[in-house]
């Protein structure tokens, strides 16, 4: 069994215990997050390991590398993110961003070391960014449930469902040499947690409650990703719509 298929079938069984634990929830529980008691506790669970070995890690990073190195890593692994965001506006018929995803690719793999220059911004070819779980909310289908998944984090039932194959669709899980896709995937993960150092600070200097905070600055955000900023002033718990326009390209 490879590495992808273990991470898939481990946010399956995650996204299950997430369902069974709905039963927790409490009279005064918010709509859109039924199952707070258990994300409440995966949460805390996650801010440990966060606290305990990704923020010393990532800050150490963030001292040893120049900030120049640090751009171009980060350049690198947003060209590779562009392949799986090609292939989600095709998917949601978005002719214009596919066209622009596809040309930003071009440019950035062949005059910019492959991907280490990120040539395409400077040309003024701008970046769409596309999951599955965008996808499936393109087309109509709700977002469900705010889900807290273990070490994943912020997520909801549709976005969980969608992981497996945005896990499929990462171009780093299709790397057959392990060490490297292993090195490879644990650096875009502190470069990542990197990025947000100086953020998560300050959210947890500022937020009374750091968990309510973060879930309605999550899902208000995805609503936003899913209407390509766009979102409709209904008032509903849906961000979903191809057919009503909400995804509609710009």
């Amino acid at each position: 069994m490879n590495n992808v298929a273990i991470r898939a079938r481990w946010v399956g069984a995650a996204a299950f215990f997430a369902l069974v634990a709905g039963c927790a929830t409490g009279p005064n529980a918010n709509p859109a997050d039924p199952l707070e008691p258990f994300n409440r506790g995966v949460s805390r669970f996650n801010d440990t390991v966060d606290d305990a070995v990704l923020v010393p890690v990532a800050t150490a990073y963030q001292k040893a590398l120049p900030s120049m190195v640090r751009t171009g890593v980060n350049n690198f692994f947003g060209n590779i993110g562009d392949v799986w965001s090609l292939a989600n506006n095709v998917a949601q018929l978005k002719l214009q961003n596919s066209a622009e995803t596809f040309m930003r690719l071009n440019v950035n793999t062949f005059f910019g070391l492959g991907g280490l220059l990120d040539v395409a911004t400077e040309a003024g070819i701008p970046r769409h960014e596309e999951d599955f779980g965008q996808t499936l909310g393109y087309w109509g289908v709700g977002p469900g449930p705010y889900v807290v998944l273990p070490l994943l984090g912020s997520s909801t039932l549709r976005d969980t469902a969608a992981k497996p194959l945005d896990m499929y669709g990462d171009p780093l899980g299709h790397v057959e040499d392990i060490p490297w896709r292993n090195s490879l995937t644990v650096l875009r993960i502190v470069d990542t947690r990197s990025q947000y150092l100086r953020a998560s600070r300050l959210l947890g200097d500022a937020a009374l409650d750091k968990y309510s905070f973060t879930r309605d600055a999550f899902l208000q955000r995805r609503r936003s990703q899913v209407y390509d900023g766009n979102p409709p002033d209904d008032g509903g718990g849906s961000d979903g719509g191809g057919s009503d326009g909400g995804g509609s390209d710009k």
